[in-house]
C-alpha cells in the first residue's frame, strides 16, 4: 500500500518496476534471485507442535492457531533442495508430513523430489531440521517442470501424475526478472507428451521401473490412492486435454455476465473424476492384455509392445461443465486405504454453487445447494466414537452476497445425507478459501 503499486509477482499478476530502477539495475538485481510471494493463502498443515499456512512457492509462514498470528517465514530451502512445494503435503497420523515439489536433479536437468519431515521426537527439535530427501523422480523434460498441485500416498507406494502443462523455466527466469511477466505467463501445454504416471517405493525410496501412460488432462486434486491385490487405485479430479483450464479463471472471465461465463466454460477443458488402476509388476508375456483383474472397476491397464502400460480410466463422476472439485475425505482413517465416500465441491461453469457427496463405488451422490449461496472446500469432520466412515459433519464456509446483513456462514452438514444441521451467521464478507483443517482445541 506505501508504495501504492504491486511489488512482489504474484499468480496472475506482476509486479510493476520501481520506477527508480532502469532496465540494467532490474537485471542485476535478477542475480539477486527472484522475489518470491509468501502470500500463503492456499492451506495450512501440522509440522511437529507448529502450524503452517502455505502457497506453491518455497517459503512456508508459521501461524500462531488460536490467534493466527504469524510467527515466522520458513524457507525450504534451507532445509531441503526444492523450488517450491505443493500446498496439498500428505501428513500420516504420527504427524509424519510427505511433500513435493521441483529442483534441478543430476546433470542441471530439472527433477522431483519427494521431501520428508519427520514428527516431533523425544528431544523436541524442530522436525524441519531433520526434513529429508527420500525419492526423486525424473522430469521427462530437462527444462520444463509439469505443475504439480498434489501427490497420491499409501502404506508403501508415491504417485506423482506427470500432466502436459509445463513450466517453460528458461521464461520464467528471463521474462518475470527483466520484462515484467508473472507465474501465468510462463505456463505452456506439451500438445504431444499426454500424462505419464510414476510410482514409487515409499520406504525404500526406490522407483518403480514401470512406465504408465494416458491421455492428456489436467490435474490440481488427487482424492485418494491405495492399494488392493498388486494394484495401485489411484482417484482423481481431471479436466479433460491438455490445454491450461487456469486459462478460462482470469476475472475478466468470471466477471462478464452468466451467459458469455457459460460460453467460455464450454470452451474450457471438461471435468470428470476418474479411477485409474496402476498394475505393480508386469509380465512381457502378458503384451497386448489388460492387465487389470480386480472385479468393481471397469479402469483398464493394457501392456504395450515397447513396454509401457496404456491406462484408460473408469469415470465415477461426471455431468455437462459441472466439476466434482476440491475433494475431501475421512483423511484420518482411510486415506491410503480402500474407500467409500468423497466430499466435493460442484463448480458450475467454474461457480461454486454446491456441496457434493459421492460414493465412489456405486456412483450415488448426495447434494446441498441453495439459490445465490457459495460454498468453499469441505472439511470432513469425523464423530468421536464413530462406527462408520461417513459418521460425521462436513464444515463449508459459504458466501451469500445480497443476502442481507450476514452476507456469510460457517454451515454444517450431516455427513451421511448432507441435511443441514446448523448455521453459524456473521455480519462480515469472507474471502472465498481455498483450503484448510479442522483442529480440535
Amino acid at each position: 500500500m506505501t508504495e501504492k503499486r504491486i511489488v512482489v509477482t504474484e499468480f496472475g499478476t506482476y509486479a510493476y518496476p520501481d520506477p527508480c530502477k532502469n532496465i540494467f539495475s532490474r537485471f542485476f538485481s535478477y542475480f539477486k534471485g527472484v522475489e518470491v510471494t509468501d502470500n500463503a493463502l492456499v492451506n495450512v498443515y501440522p509440522v511437529g507442535e507448529d502450524y503452517y499456512a502455505c502457497t506453491e512457492t518455497n517459503f512456508i509462514t508459521r501461524i500462531n492457531p488460536d490467534t493466527l498470528e504469524t510467527i515466522k517465514q520458513v524457507d525450504l530451502c534451507k532445509y531441503v533442495s526444492v523450488n517450491g512445494a505443493t500446498a496439498h503435503p500428505h501428513v500420516e497420523n504420527d504427524g509424519t508430513v510427505y511433500n513435493i515439489g521441483n529442483c534441478f536433479g543430476k546433470n542441471f536437468a530439472l527433477a522431483y523430489n519427494i521431501i520428508r519431515i519427520p514428527p516431533l521426537q523425544a528431544d523436541k527439535d524442530d522436525p524441519m531440521n531433520k526434513s529429508e530427501v527420500v525419492v526423486q523422480f525424473p522430469c521427462s523434460d530437462r527444462f520444463k517442470p509439469s505443475y504439480v498441485h498434489s501427490f497420491g500416498l499409501t502404506a508403501n507406494y508415491i504417485v506423482f501424475v506427470e500432466q502436459p502443462v509445463k513450466i517453460n523455466l528458461l521464461k520464467f527466469l528471463s521474462s518475470w526478472s527483466l520484462w515484467g511477466a508473472n507465474y501465468m505467463d510462463c505456463f505452456e501445454s506439451n500438445e504431444t507428451m499426454g500424462v505419464w504416471l510414476h510410482v514409487a517405493e515409499k520406504k525404500k525410496g526406490k522407483l518403480l521401473n514401470i512406465k504408465y501412460r494416458t491421455s492428456a488432462f489436467n490435474l490440481f486434486h488427487h482424492i485418494n490412492t491405495y492399494e488392493d491385490n498388486g494394484f495401485l487405485i489411484v482417484d482423481l479430479c481431471t479436466w479433460k486435454g491438455f490445454e491450461f483450464v487456469y486459462n478460462y479463471l482470469y476475472l475478466a472471465n468470471l466477471r462478464a455476465n452468466w451467459e458469455e461465463v457459460k460460453r467460455q466454460a464450454e470452451k474450457a477443458p471438461q471435468p470428470e473424476a476418474r479411477r485409474y488402476v496402476l498394475p505393480l509388476s508386469i509380465d512381457k508375456a502378458d503384451t497386448g492384455k489388460n492387465l487389470v483383474t480386480l472385479p468393481y472397476t471397469t479402469a483398464t491397464a493394457t501392456l504395450r509392445s515397447d513396454e509401457t502400460i496404456w491406462l484408460e480410466p473408469e469415470v465415477i463422476f461426471s455431468g455437462p461443465r459441472h466439476a466434482f472439485e476440491f475433494p475431501q475425505i475421512n483423511y484420518k482413517k482411510y486415506c491410503g486405504k480402500p474407500y467409500t465416500y468423497t466430499y466435493g465441491l460442484g463448480l458450475n461453469h467454474f461457480v461454486p454453487d454446491r456441496l457434493c457427496k459421492l460414493n465412489v463405488k456405486t456412483k450415488e451422490t448426495w447434494v446441498w445447494q441453495e439459490p445465490d449461496s457459495y460454498p468453499s472446500e469441505p472439511i470432513f469432520v469425523s464423530h468421536p466414537d464413530a462406527l462408520e466412515e461417513d459418521d460425521g459433519v462436513v464444515l463449508s464456509i459459504v458466501i451469500s452476497p445480497g443476502a442481507g446483513p450476514k452476507p456469510a456462514y460457517l454451515l454444517i452438514l450431516n455427513a451421511k445425507d448432507m441435511s443441514e444441521v446448523a448455521r453459524a451467521e456473521v455480519e462480515v464478507i469472507i474471502p472465498v478459501t481455498f483450503h484448510g483443517l479442522f483442529k480440535r482445541v
